[in-house]
């Protein structure tokens, strides 16, 4: 039997906001939650359910997300005794990299023609234009005009 792999370094001294998001969001769990939240999935059982996963890692994934502030706990709506989870104004600002990540998967993991589920505008029941990173004056900005300057 192979010894355990050692786990990453956290990158709470890095400054890298990439490394650091991912310390936060980056598993698939923890997404697939931000996901069913933004969905309306608020109750544990609900969430199991809806993601197939072990309570023991769901619950250890609910926990790091309310102590990372995407999510908070509040008395159930309808009353009842139990608790939900909701999205906290942090956690609703991941909803354009959850929208990224869907057009992403939508582009380049499905054949043509084949059924996915779609995100609509409620108002107007369109698809979402694709998101595209902007500069300050609207232009769109690719890659390759872009630089990360290190922070010394």
């Amino acid at each position: 039997m192979s010894p355990p792999k050692p786990s990453p370094p956290r990158s709470a001294e890095q400054p890298c906001p990439v490394a650091r998001a991912l310390d936060v969001i980056g598993d698939r769990w923890s997404l697939l939650i931000v996901r069913d939240a933004f969905d309306g999935v608020r109750r544990f059982s609900d969430l199991q359910r809806s993601l197939g996963m072990a309570r023991n890692i769901l619950a250890d994934r609910l926990h790091k997300l309310v102590e990372a502030g995407i999510l908070k706990t509040q008395a159930a709506s309808d009353g009842s005794a139990y608790q939900e989870y909701v999205l906290t104004p942090r956690g609703e600002r991941l909803f354009p990299v959850v929208v990224a990540l869907r057009q992403w998967g939508e582009r380049h993991l499905f054949a043509r023609g084949e059924r996915h589920s779609i995100l609509v505008d409620r108002r107007t029941g369109e698809t979402l234009a694709p998101m595209t990173p902007t500069a300050r004056n609207g232009e769109a900005v690719a890659a390759m005009d872009t630089e990360v300057r290190k922070v010394r």
